[in-house]
């Protein structure tokens, strides 16, 4: 973004075609203002190309413009579908989801398709859960007391998750309005337990680059799969595990395929990132200032594959119940059980990192892609210690990507009194635009109210208290979030006619695997519609099991997510979570 004003400028200025990030510690006593055009450093940056608000080269828009209404590439043509009901079921294709019209909050009225204009388009991504399997701190043994604590497809998260950037990168535009696609967002828990090496990853499968999906042992996997332990799908060997049993398969060599070396193009737009709690804390759940002695682990040569299934019980009731939110029982967990843990190979990669290394890892200009410079973070968050912006969506459009983990430990979410009064000035100072606002947790998922470790004496509040806020904006559209693993539209309803949607999209860990388009409209006729369309990765929905390509290995990481025991088979949501057109009143 350009230099030329101060970062004290009042946020109703904002330059209408420039991107907003959170900035100067000058501005509000939070330690957060508004970047509209600042002066230093320390402020907003924008997409490298222009400081116009980042779209799809104009070469996409007339090939886009073209070609609406289409399907090709979304879930309107096709969904992978079980060719069988029963055993392990192989996927192939299957007919679309149709559009569902929701007029909860408006009626929609005849004729808007003839009328609307394109306000934006983007794509959200969310809970990508980037792994190193390898990890010695992982749960995975906690599969004694509940299945789905570990997936037979975790290995594949990374040629998944290119698969996902690869069918962004073929889509022609918005699949309603043939508009240029602005950007794309991930919504959170980019990475799974907190690694340096799964940072590294995430950031190199949204910008492009190469990626060994692999710590430890340079030369082979060390973990789970290959321990012979019957409680996990053992796929190079004839050992007849618990998930042979269910129909997994023999694959001789999928262990090495897994770790090799995987080719990101990178996204062809600009993108955005919002912090999840896997991000944010140790395995997701344990406060960013926890216990010392699990970074140590983290480093360390001995991982713990096996406990009693009352053990592990316990365990997953402490996770589940927040009883220990700092770690401390899982260190003295880990401690009772030494004499069964396995050795591996030490890895520095794999130690923790800290806010600080997560804002440093998008600024990094190697990192950079197509922009914007630091993915929404400035170097004033990093000064601040804060992770939540604005932005520039487009003329009409704001987007504002909230911070919800909450530092003092557990799964669930809030945000602290300062960011809770940025959010409500940044709306009102945008009065005049449109708002699409961000976060990792759903509303009713932020009820973790535990204090900042940073910020002792500050309150934490909880998702009812953000939709009260947002409840209280005419012109706030959506609020778009993951967390939950499950497609969820939401209307939210306030007094005087406010209205907006509440969009909660799929992960791309669990079955289906699914990211979604999002596009606003206004109908001319005193209403908007929010379009959503739902996408699955590029790859094939048939598997060959001889295939051990990066594409193979993304087809079958689609194929044994569906199939993992004590998967939830609800993720897609109904019709009306799915490819929707969702009416609002023009505020």
């Amino acid at each position: 973004m350009s230099r030329s004003r101060s970062v004290t400028t009042s946020a109703s200025e904002v330059n209408r075609r420039t991107v907003l990030a959170a900035a100067g510690a000058v501005s509000l006593s939070a330690g957060v203002g508004y970047a509209v055009r600042p002066a230093d450093s320390r402020a907003a940056t924008t997409a490298t190309s222009s400081a116009e608000a980042p779209v799809a080269a104009s070469r996409r828009v007339s090939a886009a413009a073209s070609l609406a209404p289409y399907t090709k590439g979304t879930t309107l043509a096709s969904v992978a579908t079980p060719r069988n009901s029963s055993g392990y079921r192989r996927l192939a294709d299957g007919p679309g989801w149709q559009r569902v019209v929701r007029g909860e909050l408006a009626a929609p009225r005849s004729g808007r398709a003839g009328r609307r204009t394109t306000l934006a388009a983007f794509v959200q991504f969310t809970d990508l859960h980037l792994m190193d399997v390898q990890h010695p701190l992982r749960w995975e043994f906690l599969r004694a007391a509940d299945q789905h604590s570990w997936r037979p497809h975790e290995a594949l998260t990374v040629p998944g998750a290119v698969s996902l950037v690869e069918r962004v990168n073929a889509l022609r535009g918005a699949p309603v309005t043939g508009a240029p696609l602005h950007f794309v967002m991930t919504t959170g828990d980019n990475t799974d337990n907190n690694a340096h090496s799964e940072l590294e990853w995430f950031m190199k499968v949204m910008s492009g680059g190469r990626i060994s999906p692999n710590s430890g042992d340079p030369r082979h996997y060390e973990g789970v799969q290959n321990s012979g332990l019957k409680l996990y799908w053992q796929p190079d060997s004839t050992t007849r595990d618990g998930d042979k049993a269910l129909g997994f398969p023999h694959l001789q060599g999928f262990l090495a395929a897994a770790i090799r070396e995987v080719r990101s193009p990178g996204l062809n737009l600009p993108w955005y990132s919002t912090v999840g709690n896997h991000d944010a804390l140790p395995l997701g759940a344990y406060g960013s200032h926890g216990d010392p002695y699990l970074a140590e682990a983290a480093i360390g040569g001995k991982k713990l594959m096996d406990v009693p299934a009352a053990d592990a019980k316990k365990l997953l009731e402490s996770i589940n119940n927040a009883t220990d939110p700092k770690g401390v029982g899982y260190r003295d967990f880990l401690k009772a059980h030494a004499r069964s843990m396995r050795s591996v190979t030490p890895d520095e990669r794999r130690a923790p990192y800290t806010q600080g290394d997560y804002l440093k890892a998008h600024l990094d200009p190697a990192h950079q892609g197509h922009g914007p410079v630091g993915h929404g973070y400035s170097s004033a968050n990093l000064d601040a210690g804060t992770q939540y912006y604005a932005f520039r969506v487009s003329e009409d459009v704001i987007g504002i990507s909230l911070d919800t983990t909450d530092p003092g430990g557990h799964y669930n979410g809030s945000i602290g009194t300062a960011q809770l009064r940025w959010l409500d000035r940044t709306l009102k100072d945008n009065k005049d635009s449109y708002a699409v606002v961000f976060s990792h947790h759903t509303s009713d998922s932020m009820n973790n109210t535990r204090p900042d470790p940073a910020r002792p004496g500050e309150k934490r509040h909880t998702g009812a208290e953000v939709l009260s806020v947002l409840s209280a904006h005419p012109r706030v559209l959506a609020w778009v979030n993951g967390h939950v693993h499950r497609n969820v539209i939401t209307p939210h309803q306030a007094f005087g006619g406010r209205s907006f949607w509440e969009i909660s999209t799929a992960s791309h860990i669990d079955y289906p695997h699914l990211a979604r388009i999002i596009e606003l409209t206004d109908n001319k006729d005193g209403t908007v519609s929010v379009f959503t369309t739902l996408i699955e990765s590029a790859a094939p929905h048939r598997t060959d099991y001889a295939d051990l390509s990066q594409t193979g290995l993304a087809a079958l990481y689609r194929e044994l997510a569906c199939n993992a025991p004590g998967a939830n088979k609800t993720l897609a949501g109904g019709p009306a979570d799915r490819n929707t057109e969702l009416v609002l009143k023009k505020g």
